[in-house]
């Protein structure tokens, strides 16, 4: 068996590596990427190939940004339109629904089978089971076979969009929350408040600062990825106009604690101190 994983960012790179300690070949694409991928690519064992040797994997698993999703399989699917053995391409991205539907129509030919995928769960680490690789699709069964070789698959349904819904409801509470917190500590911050926020949560809800003490700081290298999946999601609330701008609103929430973290930083050692209480 022979897995692709694209892109070795620190969730693709860590499910290669387990999937190379489970006897799986992983190949990668490096084309476009920075050192640091080259970097988690060579610790987790990927080898790093040509579209043409990512066209003769068994497996092909999409895991970038979501602004991305479309771009990666519209660079593929030429190559993998010359294939004979019908690769399984999934996309494991945080995309809605209909994302997923243009991102499949990207694969005219038959000669692929389209897959659509969510994770659910940090990276794996050693000891753990985790994460939940969600599919969905005519041909996700196929999936399965990953089952023995460490990874955590799956089945929902045969319609393409059912584990990206899934995706967009889980991470619009979990990543909700994260923003939900992030902007009220730094509200409470600029009017004189946050001390006296802080010690309430910490006697009436010591269970949400303590998730907040985790997600917050963690969430602010990752701000920048977060800004398109909270655009996904407010897509995914389609016609729910209230809906819809909650998570717009969230996504420049998410753009402007990327800029602060690409500049001074300020916003960030704000939520870090509260978050210290100090």
């Amino acid at each position: 068996m022979a897995v692709a994983i694209i892109a070795p960012g620190a969730m693709g790179a860590a499910i290669g590596q387990r999937l190379v300690e489970n006897g799986v070949e992983v190949r990668t694409s490096l084309t476009g990427r920075s050192p640091s991928s080259r970097q988690r690519a060579e610790a987790a064992g990927l080898q790093p190939v040509s579209d043409e040797a990512i066209a003769a994997c068994d497996f092909i698993l999409s895991i970038v940004p979501p602004g991305e999703a479309l771009a990666l399989a519209t660079r593929l699917a030429p190559v993998l339109a010359q294939t004979t053995h019908r690769p399984v391409y999934v996309d494991c991205n945080a995309i809605s629904p209909a994302t997923a539907q243009t991102v499949s129509m990207a694969f005219p030919s038959p000669q692929v089978r389209f897959v659509d995928g969510s994770i659910i769960g940090g990276p794996p680490k050693p000891g753990t089971r985790g994460p939940s690789l969600y599919v969905s699709g005519a041909d996700a069964t196929a999936l399965t076979a990953l089952n023995a070789h460490g990874l955590v698959v799956k089945l929902l349904d045969d319609r393409i969009g059912s584990a990206s819904a899934l995706k967009m409801s889980y991470a619009g509470i979990t990543k909700g929350l994260t923003a939900l917190g992030s902007a009220m500590i730094l509200a409470a911050g600029r009017h004189g408040a946050a001390e006296a926020l802080r010690a309430e949560l910490a006697e009436s809800q010591p269970e949400l600062l303590q998730r907040f003490a985790q997600s917050v700081p963690d969430m602010a290298p990752k701000a920048y990825r977060w800004v398109a999946e909270m655009e996904e999601i407010a897509d995914f609330a389609g016609e729910d106009a209230a809906i819809r701008d909650i998570y717009l609103g969230m996504a420049r929430l998410y753009a402007d604690l990327a800029e602060d973290q690409a500049g001074d930083k300020a916003k960030a050692a704000h939520l870090r101190a509260f978050l210290q209480g100090s």
